[in-house]
């Protein structure tokens, strides 16, 4: 029988249609996971599961429509079609970029979704229409009305459907289970949950953490902040007698770095450096360069890297703890340094309600938030995102300079985002040639960051600024995703594989201050680190302190960087993906039994992260000096510093 006369036949049956339409479905999920997600398949069981997991969703998904009588039945069928295939079509989208999923926190970011038509339009292809053709199919076939249906199926057929579904549910969990122990209650990452169960049953999975994460709060108690305690008190390292206080009074800035990778430092494109100002501050007497330092964030990318820089805390494992938690109990730097006299305020060029920053910075204790109302944002200085870096570093040291000493201070910038958008007269280096838009443009946005910096520098000079303020930058997290990995061969002129991929999550940190003895800290640390160092070299002591991260300038402190899913890098070894490499040589290492203690030791700091998050565990933590922030008394809408004398000199 052709295949023209199965579909005939399979049609006349009295469920055909239905039958049909899991079929079709069956087939284009399973595509799409070979074609669009990079599940790291790696066994026989592995690829069995990913070809069975679309079945359930679709038995029970689709079955929905069975419930409903004669034609209604066709449309609900179609209905529920288009709304699992949008569900699919919106992860692969999401995952080209963030080489992740989709969760329930991600879909409540519903403000931020405005802003972010430039990104999304640049991941959209034009054959993505090809992913709705069994919803096109199913639309004509019901407009034909030639189908044989059930006016209505009776109950008991349909509870057979629906015993089938669980069945194989139930199979499929099983065997998941039996090749990846306790893969629901240990995994942090999402890639496996997906390949071991399918997107659809994971989006089910991650309903039921939600809810259970919310009610973590409920049954928190003030015991529960006592286990977090000792764990993070064994963790203090001794003080570097020559790097503690020496920045004691001095003014603080942070500045993010977007989407800056640590590869860019020293690169050079068409034998030219690309971030020329930046190869030098790592040389500079006064500067501490750390190249081994990673980024640490999750789906929450620039705001996980604000929590992680500020808190010493990890981001969450699904959505961002600006949008989901901003009315928890924080002890960020902001309220620590108030206590030492310090003023804070952020400085950024886009709008205040972008990843909930207005509640969330009120929640830390800043006492201001200059957003894009306070900045010039006209169309020629505004691209991507927001502002322009170097209009915005211009415009905001008059506020700088008027704001209460000592401050701490952050600045978030924006030029160097996906995808990487530049105008033609800002372009001052020529574009790489691997034939990929987003990663060519990528070296062009990256100078002109650089040169927003160097410009920024030199003003901080002229204000008089420099001689007491510490400038710390970083980048906050990757540029260049996972799914790019051919293009960024041909940059690097190496094989870009799994363990090359984990060491491309570096991204510069720099401890710029006048009069710190300056080098290069060759140690292994991420963001989660940077808070007890900013705060040591201020002199302030943090061995009572809940962080997760340790002082980077510490002689005796452990080299383990612990990523959210899971993953860890060691100064000696590697782990990505459930296999353990040697840093030096990037092959794999046969007996992984040694390393299996770092495993435990960030599942265990992980977990006691998340537990403070849940379960909003610092409202029970008394910190001498802490108080926890009056929101009534911070309003944002109305600036109290401003010098217009450096507006006008600059004119």
């Amino acid at each position: 029988m052709n295949g023209v006369n199965l579909v005939k036949s399979l049609l006349n049956k009295r469920l055909g249609l239905f039958y049909f339409a899991v079929l079709l479905f069956w087939i284009k999920t399973y595509l799409i996971y070979k074609t669009e997600f990079n599940l790291g398949v790696n066994n026989g069981m592995q690829q069995f599961l990913l070809v069975l997991n679309p079945v359930s969703s679709a038995l029970l998904f689709l079955g929905i429509a069975l419930l409903f009588k004669g034609r209604k039945q066709h449309w609900m069928l179609l209905a529920i079609n288009f709304v699992l295939t949008f569900f699919l079509y919106a992860n692969v989208a999401y995952y080209r970029f963030f080489n992740d999923f989709i969760t329930i926190p991600v879909l409540f970011q519903t403000q931020n979704f405005g802003k972010v038509g430039g990104s999304a339009v640049a991941l959209l292809e034009p054959t993505d229409i090809f992913y709705f053709s069994d919803t096109i199919l199913l639309f004509a076939l019901i407009l034909s009305k030639r189908l044989k249906m059930p006016d209505r199926l009776p109950r008991r057929s349909l509870g057979k459907l629906y015993l089938v579904g669980l069945l194989i549910l139930g199979i499929n969990v099983g065997l998941a289970e039996a090749d990846r122990p306790q893969l629901l209650t240990r995994s942090f990452d999402r890639n496996y949950l997906v390949k071991y169960l399918g997107a659809f049953n994971f989006a089910i999975y991650d309903i039921v953490q939600n809810a259970r994460s919310s009610a973590q709060r409920v049954m928190a108690d003030s015991s529960d902040i006592t286990t977090v305690e000792n764990y993070t008190l064994s963790k203090n390292t001794e003080k570097n007698p020559d790097y503690f206080g020496a920045a004691k009074g001095m003014n603080v800035i942070y500045i993010s770095m977007e989407s800056f990778q640590n590869f860019l430092i020293g690169y050079k494109l068409h034998g030219e450096e690309v971030t020329p100002f930046l190869n030098s501050l790592a040389k500079d007497p006064n500067t501490i360069y750390f190249p081994n330092f990673f980024h640490q964030t999750a789906q929450g990318k620039t705001s996980d890297a604000e929590f992680l820089m500020e808190n010493s805390l990890y981001p969450l494992p699904q959505g961002s703890v600006f949008t989901t938690k901003a009315q928890n109990t924080f002890q960020g730097l902001p309220a620590i340094l108030k206590d030492k006299g310090y003023y804070s305020a952020v400085f950024h060029g886009n709008y205040k309600s972008f990843w909930n920053r207005e509640e969330m910075y009120k929640s830390l204790g800043y006492d201001m938030f200059y957003d894009a109302t306070y900045y010039n944002m006209r169309e020629e200085n505004v691209i991507n995102y927001g502002l322009e870096d170097k209009p915005f570093f211009k415009e905001t040291i008059p506020y700088l300079q008027s704001i209460p000493q000592p401050f701490y201070t952050k600045l978030i910038t924006l030029s160097n985002h996906f995808p990487y958008l530049i105008d033609e007269e800002d372009q001052s280096i020529a574009p790489a040639q691997t034939g990929d838009e987003t990663v060519d443009g990528y070296f062009q946005t990256a100078r002109y960051l650089d040169e927003a910096l160097k410009q920024f520098f030199e003003d901080l000079k002229i204000s008089g600024l420099d001689k007491n303020t510490m400038v710390v930058m970083y980048g906050d997290h990757y540029g260049i995703s996972e799914n790019r990995k051919k293009a960024m061969s041909n940059v690097l002129n190496r094989d870009i594989n799994n363990f090359e991929q984990a060491q491309l999550q570096r991204v510069p940190l720099f401890i710029y201050a006048p009069g710190l003895k300056g080098f290069v800290n060759e140690t292994y640390g991420g963001e989660v680190d940077v808070r007890p160092t900013v705060l040591n070299l201020l002199g302030v002591d943090t061995t009572h302190q809940v962080a997760f991260g340790t002082d980077l300038l510490s002689k005796n402190r452990d080299e383990i960087v612990a990523f959210r899913n899971g993953d860890y890098i060691t100064d000696k070894v590697t782990s990505v993906k459930g296999k353990i490499y040697e840093n030096d040589t990037g092959q794999i290492v046969e007996d992984a039994t040694p390393y299996q203690k770092y495993s435990e030791i960030v599942k265990n700091e992980l977990e006691l992260s998340d537990k403070v998050v849940y379960g909003d565990l610092l409202r029970f933590h008394k910190l001498s000096g802490i108080k926890t922030p009056d929101k009534t008394k911070l309003d944002y809408t109305k600036a109290e510093h401003y010098n217009e004398d450096w507006t006008q000199e600059q004119k």
